[in-house]
């Protein structure tokens, strides 16, 4: 099987998908436990489990990236490595 996007695209999508996986998953928590930072104000939202279940479907849409992207950086190493697979 060959790679469908380059490399340096596929771990750019890599850091950027961990990153967001982490920084998601922290503010979901933090809406999830009605944390005062983010639900003291009068302009915040009023629920705040509605608010996580979003973020954390985006957490679930970012690690649906993460899965694929590393699987293009590992169809380029092995590419790099060995070579593409043949049919013999």
């Amino acid at each position: 099987m060959k790679p469908v996007v380059s490399a340096t695209n596929a771990w750019t999508c890599i850091v950027v998908s961990m990153f967001a996986i982490v920084i998601l998953s922290i503010i979901g928590a933090l809406f999830k436990s009605n944390n005062h930072t983010m639900m003291g104000s009068k302009k915040d939202p009023e629920d705040g489990g509605a608010v996580a279940a979003a973020v954390f479907g985006a957490v679930a849409v970012y690690a649906g990236f993460l899965i694929f992207c590393a699987s293009q950086a590992w169809l380029h190493i092995r590419e790099s490595r060995r070579g593409a697979i043949t049919l013999s």
